[in-house]
């Protein structure tokens, strides 16, 4: 399916408010065969994006941007009662992503999307502390480390995480995974503070992690100068 023109219409309805119009809309998929997690996919997602863009460079108003990240979620929670739960991969995640109300919610449909495809996920959001991170990895041994739709102001305290980890490797086989926000704007930033793996988008992440399911080693083992830094 083109979800171009649905996106269009959705996004009317979301920076307007108007919650019966975006569930008919969106029920109006279900009903048709079209699974949740693509609805998620192809259509929530992007839609997140634009609000988040608009927002950003000051062409929403306030108003707009709050309507459409509230709807949104409401949204996103009701699509993930409709998931289908892929057989366990016996594979764990811990996420965290930024503070902001648009961060939070694109790492709660990473959650869940990567949940439903059989990971074992726990999501704690944004706001955590770089030692509460760390101390949490230690504790759940996870096999991925995800730290998703970040900020450009979340970018320095990603680094000196990555670089904590790496440097005490404490979790010798365990996978960095950065995407969405700066990591999208911003080319070539995953690499160099040393994550294994940058998503742009929850269908690039799914598809990454299940090609690398077997690699175990971090690929970026090098050693960052501090003028790099």
């Amino acid at each position: 399916m083109n979800f171009e023109s649905t996106l269009e219409q959705l996004f009317g309805h979301l920076v307007s408010g108007d919650r019966p119009a975006a569930r008919s809309l969106v029920n109006v998929l279900y009903d048709s065969g079209i699974a949740p997690e693509e609805v998620s996919r192809e259509l929530f997602w992007p839609a997140l994006e634009m609000v988040h863009t608009l927002h950003r460079n000051d062409q929403m108003t306030g108003l707009a941007h709050h309507y459409g990240t509230r709807l949104l979620r409401m949204l996103v929670d009701q699509a993930q009662s409709r998931y289908t739960q892929k057989i366990r991969r016996n594979r764990k995640v811990c996420l965290f992503c930024g503070p902001n109300e648009p961060e939070e919610l694109a790492g709660q449909l990473v959650a869940d999307l990567c949940e439903a495809d059989g990971y074992d996920v726990y999501f704690a959001g944004g706001g955590v502390p770089n030692d509460e991170i760390f101390e949490e990895v230690g504790k759940q041994e996870p096999d991925i480390l995800l730290l998703f739709a970040s900020s450009n102001r979340d970018a320095p305290s990603i680094r000196m995480l990555i670089d904590t980890l790496r440097e005490v490797n404490a979790c010798p086989n365990l996978q960095i995974v950065v995407g969405g926000g700066i990591f999208n704007r911003a080319p070539g930033l995953a690499e160099e503070i040393s994550a294994d793996i940058c998503a742009t988008s929850p269908a690039d992440l799914l598809n990454k992690l299940v090609a690398c399911a077997d690699v175990r080693a971090p690929k970026f083992m090098k050693t960052r100068t501090r003028a790099a830094a």
